[in-house]
């Protein structure tokens, strides 16, 4: 039976639960303590505060699982309109070596309606098998009949891994999935690798606002969960030549039931060259000065036929939008050809571009961290180099 209760006989009122609880769900009713149960999460602060044993916990004893019994990495398929989108090849790549390195099998779960072509691109780009579950019911996304339907498959074939990509559908799908195994999840990670001895998944992000790397574990419960930022990871290749099982899997309708119904999909305006998916990213920042000064940003993109983007100090100063951030809290990219302009290289920004093929810095301090992680560095004024470069390019090009 899971619960908390104050002992009136032993409560004192000295108050001491009230300044413990972190979520002020502990009133006085004159001398008593009083705990309002809509606001109690059952962390167990006050307990550990009362020196009189006053307060009694209960939490439901939860049955330990058997970690030996989990095997396999699984990757979370993401598709849109029945198409594959990018992030879960990215996954794949990375799946694919870490089952490698574990000696266990890649698998792969898609949802959707008319999937079983896209299950074998899957195979192609490095899963041992695929678990198909085709249903008109699930043509678009939504919690409920997802969530109920991966917990059911993870449940059935145990993987000790479980990815996922840090999209907006993502992470709105795999905590509730999480929430349901009981396990714990690490969001946004940038970087994967595998304690060999232990088999255990070191799941590295960014914390503090992007100041420190943490590397997270999760020891004692299985399976080990991460979503994982777009762009962080390369690609699978496509081997035609691979061969997988798909299997097709069926629910029966209740459990693809959802309480919301899709009314209409309104497709969101984007910019005419999507940041995420460009192959050429000119970006700026605050070595600008101000939002005119982009327009010279804009020139060498529109050479290159490049998207735009900004780093955070840009985006916080309203001399852009918000959608064109690159950084821990904007956008991840991995272009072919990154330019940074006016950009000093904050751990911050870094997290989100670092992956890019190659990385131009133009900055008039030497000492600018950016220049660590460039391929190439120029250090000058960026008001001279940006429109040269921009000119120099255009005769090129002609």
């Amino acid at each position: 039976m899971t619960g908390i209760e104050i002992l009136s006989d032993k409560c004192v009122g000295c108050k001491a639960c009230l300044k413990a609880c972190p979520y002020d769900a502990i009133y006085m009713q004159g001398k008593l303590a009083v705990i309002d149960e809509a606001k109690c999460t059952l962390c167990g602060a006050c307990v550990q505060a009362c020196k009189f044993d006053a307060i009694i916990l209960r939490k439901e004893e939860e049955t330990q699982k058997d970690i030996s019994e989990y095997k396999g990495v699984c990757v979370i398929a993401e598709q849109k309109k029945g198409i594959i989108q990018s992030v879960t090849y990215e996954l794949l790549g990375k799946g694919r070596e870490l089952a490698d390195r574990l000696n266990v099998e890649l698998s792969c779960i898609l949802m959707g309606h008319n999937m079983e072509e896209s299950a074998h691109e899957l195979i192609f780009r490095g899963a041992d098998k695929v678990y198909l579950v085709d249903s008109e019911k699930l043509t678009h996304y939504q919690d409920e009949p997802y969530t109920r339907v991966i917990t059911e498959l993870i449940n059935e074939y145990k993987p000790e891994i479980v990815l996922c990509g840090a999209t907006s559908i993502g992470r709105s799908l795999i905590s509730r999935v999480a929430i349901n195994l009981r396990t714990g999840l690490t969001a946004d990670c940038t970087g994967l690798d595998i304690d060999e001895e232990r088999r255990l998944l070191l799941q590295t992000r960014p914390a503090f606002g992007g100041n420190i790397m943490a590397t997270i574990i999760c020891p004692n419960h299985r399976p080990q969960m991460s979503t994982v930022r777009h762009k962080v990871m390369k690609e699978a290749e496509v081997d035609k030549t691979r061969k997988g099982e798909v299997i097709k899997k069926t629910f029966p309708d209740k459990l693809l039931a959802s309480r919301t119904k899709i009314l209409k999909a309104v497709e969101e305006e984007t910019e005419k060259i999507n940041l995420t998916e460009a192959d050429f990213i000119v970006s700026g920042g605050r070595g600008l000065g101000c939002p005119e000064n982009f327009s010279v940003i804009r020139e060498l993109a529109g050479t290159l036929n490049a998207a735009v983007g900004a780093s955070r100090a840009a985006v916080d100063a309203d001399w852009i939008s918000y959608a064109h951030q690159v950084g821990q809290t904007g956008k991840t990219v991995c272009p072919k050809i990154y330019i940074a302009c006016g950009i000093s290289g904050q751990i911050q920004h870094l997290a989100g571009m670092s992956s890019s093929d190659i990385i131009i810095a133009i900055n008039k301090d030497p000492d600018a961290p950016i220049f660590k992680v460039a391929t190439y560095g120029i250090v000058g004024d960026l008001f001279q180099i940006v429109p040269a470069l921009a000119k120099k390019i255009k005769e090129l090009t002609r």
